[in-house]
């Protein structure tokens, strides 16, 4: 009889790797891709690779600005990230998050604009932290509220309240522009300062940055060893389960997608009241979609999302550098970025799966 032929490869999953084997897997595919950055960057340009990356990590840290506007634009992608991680812990598909921070930063800057000149600058800078949280977690409260009670798509509701929000965004640039006809509001309180956030220690980027360190801190304990950490883990294996150990889902869901519209909010007042001053439609800047990717690769653990956010921004602004320096169009730095995160999206593959060749065996053995 003859014997069922076996196929050429079958793949197997994996059990759980140790943290060090799980990230030489991930700096090996970094390492490979560099490589076939270097190769493509010779076959198409013909300029020398190790130019290129030179390039790009002086785009990221080559002078003291350059290492502050990095670790800046690091500690919002990283406040994003964060605030979307537990609702994707639930699986709860929150793709909501650029409207949730430019909708906090519109609360923060309507505060500036009708209360700078009304009440002492302490009190306004209350008042705006408040009205950013509660117009992020309004905008986190919808879609959990419909999703709790009537099951609809989380995903479509998240995407659509992006659009409100760049509406609403629009509409009161518009009121606010300042001179009337520009279509921009400028600088919010110029002369005042009014509803700023204080500089510490001489460098404006610097409590952006200790905020969210500590928020990160706060996140990884509350994802890790709180009861409502537990709850969100819980929920999102399985909605039966969980109710069958007395959790209640419905409020899990409410009350951890009002979390993350929350810190969305915070986040936005941080933009408008610590670093860039004003409002446009395009101040979130795609961060709340790049955010959803920094959370998946780093598996939700709010310490792997540091170096997965920095990898990130160190590929944005190095690309931005290539194309200046070496006077390429930016599409081609776009590639390199491409390739570079194909690679480590790529390598998740082979942590979660483990890949066996047939062996060739005679006869009779």
């Amino acid at each position: 009889m003859e014997k069922q032929k076996q196929p050429l490869l079958s793949i197997a999953k994996r059990e759980a790797l140790p943290w060090y084997k799980n990230w030489l897997i991930r700096g090996g595919a970094i390492l490979l891709a560099l490589v076939f950055c270097g190769i493509i960057t010779m076959l198409l340009t013909g300029l020398n690779p190790v130019e290129v990356f030179r390039t790009l990590f002086y785009g990221a840290f080559g002078t003291n600005r350059k290492i502050w506007v990095t670790a800046q634009n690091l500690a919002i992608l990283l406040g994003i990230s964060l605030a979307v991680t537990p609702a994707f812990k639930m699986r709860f598909w929150n793709i909501g998050a650029e409207g949730q921070v430019l909708i906090g930063s519109l609360a923060c800057a309507a505060c500036m604009i009708t209360l700078g000149d009304k009440i002492p600058n302490g009190l306004l800078i209350l008042i705006s932290l408040l009205a950013s949280l509660l117009a992020g977690a309004l905008w986190g409260f919808l879609p959990a509220f419909f999703k709790a009670h009537w099951e609809t798509n989380e995903t479509l509701f998240t995407l659509m309240m992006n659009y409100i929000a760049m509406q609403l965004a629009a509409y009161f640039i518009i009121v606010w522009e300042v001179p009337k006809g520009s279509g921009k509001i400028g600088v919010i309180n110029q002369s005042t300062n009014a509803g700023w956030l204080p500089v510490i220690g001489g460098q404006r980027y610097l409590l952006t940055i200790l905020v969210i360190a500590i928020l990160t801190g706060v996140m990884y304990i509350y994802l890790q060893y709180s009861k409502h950490g537990y709850e969100i883990s819980v929920v999102g294996e399985s909605h039966r389960t969980a109710s069958y150990a007395g959790i209640k889902v419905t409020r899990v869901i409410i009350r951890t997608m009002v979390l993350s519209g929350a810190i969305c909010g915070m986040v936005g007042m941080l933009l408008v009241s610590a670093t860039d001053h004003t409002l446009t439609t395009t101040l979130v800047d795609g961060r709340g979609f790049t955010a959803v990717m920094v959370s998946w690769l780093a598996k939700f653990n709010p310490i792997g999302m540091i170096f997965t956010s920095l990898l990130l921004v160190v590929l944005e602004r190095g690309a931005t550098e290539i194309s200046s320096v070496f006077s390429l169009n930016h599409s081609f730095a776009d590639i390199l970025t491409g390739i570079i995160l194909f690679f480590i999206i790529g390598s998740d593959f082979f942590v979660n799966y483990t890949v066996h060749f047939r062996k060739n065996r005679k006869e009779g053995k």
